[in-house]
């Protein structure tokens, strides 16, 4: 007796390239409406004008408020008075609120009544932000 193997029928084939056309298609789609949302974003625009609008100001640099051994005060190599001290820390809180930093150096001979005056037109000029350094000992002397 003959034993009869049925192979089964031949798979069809997957038609690739109207699949390909598809995916094309759909990429070429997408590409083209991504462009148009950003166009719709990149409008022109014709801004109003603002009397009292302040430029957006990154963090200011610190500045260093120097008093000498005779308590005279220096801000960026330029020597100050007393008086003249206030002005200038207001100045620079005028130009950049709420951002100022100020660094107190002061000699380790000069009146003590000279670094609390800094503090106090720091203070006066609404900078809150104001720190007296000190040198570490174990480092040499410069």
């Amino acid at each position: 007796m003959a034993v009869k193997i049925n192979k089964g029928s031949p798979m069809p084939q997957l038609p690739i390239v109207p699949l390909v056309d598809t995916v094309l298609n759909l990429l070429i789609f997408f590409l083209v409406a991504t462009r148009f949302a950003q166009a719709e974003r990149e409008l022109d625009v014709k801004l109003p004008d603002a009397s009292e609008a302040r430029p957006l100001t990154a963090q200011a640099a610190e500045m260093s408020l120097n008093i000498d051994a005779e308590g005279h005060y220096s801000i960026d190599g330029k020597l100050l008075g007393a008086e003249e001290l206030y002005p200038v820390l207001n100045q620079a809180w005028v130009n950049n609120p709420g951002r100022v930093s100020v660094m107190i150096r002061a000699d380790r001979s000069c009146r003590w009544q000279s670094v609390v005056a800094a503090m106090n037109a720091c203070h006066k000029a609404k900078i809150r932000d104001y720190h007296v350094t000190t040198r570490d000992p174990r480092q040499r002397a410069g």
